[in-house]
């Protein structure tokens, strides 16, 4: 038998802060850039009663570990859960088992953050943020640990929901952080715009880019979804997390390339490519830049282990344990 470590939300709230997700991720993806093993997300649906089945995974060779995640969504109770399966990348036994809720926007909000570090004008100072719920929240706490914002304008189509957030923020956050009333207004002279919404259509329009504008796309990863319009990724280098993914699942890329106004060949690189240094990022201050996040196994395998490594010294946890195949492969 083989022991391992079974973590609640509850158990690794409290263990890492967004700078510490940031740089567990950025490693993540360098590892990406030199060749670890990752793959987009395979998709399971049901109509009656509607749901997503989801999963994807990865292998991190210098972490140590691969994993990745399994979740539901819908179906008769309406709600989600999030299962990470973590494993040692040298024997393949099993470490640990996440339930993967409260890191989710932590360990997304980071890899946001990294593109934002590698894509971004190193002086920017103004962000957008189009979204008001979870996922906003944690791409903010991330992205604020890499850049130095005095501003940060939030719109989201509920006014109370981005009021909220907007009181919330400033209060923690040094920049002066505000609602306004149109993605217009948000985008229009930013520095950085990240969109976290549920929206299947653009929420904002590509022209309102200035040159220079790096830009975040988390919130859809659909081939008939995007918060990004086609004249976005027409004016960007683009970006994704897995350039296999950009012709899987991203709505962005993908109505895009249906409508002719990009190639695969307009594919720059991936995140990891560009963190590993094997291909530039941002070449010029006047480049308009896209991060395409869909979610991967690198960001959730990275955060795993970097959480269930922290649990394991202060002895949080509850101890599973598991046979190996030798011992419950009977035959019988």
């Amino acid at each position: 038998m083989t022991e391992s470590l079974f973590l609640t939300s509850d158990d690794v709230t409290d263990l890492a802060t967004p700078a510490d997700y940031v740089d567990a991720v950025r490693e993540g993806y360098r590892q990406r850039g030199e060749g670890a093993s990752a793959q987009p997300r395979s998709k399971f649906f049901r109509n009656d009663p509607e749901g997503l089945f989801t999963s994807y995974a990865a292998v991190l060779p210098d972490t140590g570990a691969m994993g990745g995640y399994m979740y539901s969504a819908g179906f008769g109770a309406g709600d989600a859960w999030f299962m990470t399966p973590l494993f040692d990348a040298e024997s393949g036994a099993p470490l640990a088992l996440l339930d993967g809720a409260s890191m989710n926007p932590h360990k997304t909000g980071a890899a946001g953050a990294v593109a934002v570090d590698e894509l971004a004008r190193s002086d920017s100072e103004t962000l957008a943020v189009i979204g008001s719920g979870a996922q906003a929240r944690g791409q903010l706490r991330a992205t604020a640990t890499v850049r130095e914002f005095t501003e940060v304008r939030v719109y989201s189509t509920t006014p109370e929901n981005r009021e909220e957030f907007a009181a919330d923020f400033d209060a923690d956050l040094a920049a002066d952080v505000r609602a306004v009333d149109s993605s217009r207004a948000a985008v229009s002279g930013a520095d950085v715009v990240i969109t976290a919404t549920k929206a299947t259509e653009p929420v904002f329009d590509g022209d309102d880019l200035e040159p220079g504008t790096h830009v975040t796309a988390m919130g859809q990863y659909s081939p008939d979804k995007r918060e990004l319009d086609s004249t976005t990724v027409e004016r960007a280098t683009y970006v994704p997390d897995l350039r296999e993914r950009a012709t899987f699942d991203s709505g962005e890329f993908m109505q895009a390339l249906e409508e002719g106004a990009v190639t695969e060949d307009d594919i720059h690189a991936e995140l990891g490519e560009i963190v590993a240094g094997g291909t530039p990022g941002r070449t010029s201050d006047d480049e308009i830049t896209v991060f395409d996040s869909g979610g991967t196994g690198i960001e959730t395998v990275a955060a795993a282990y970097m959480l269930y490594e922290r649990a394991s010294e202060e002895g949080r946890g509850k101890t599973l344990e598991f046979a190996p195949a030798s011992e419950a492969l009977t035959g019988d």
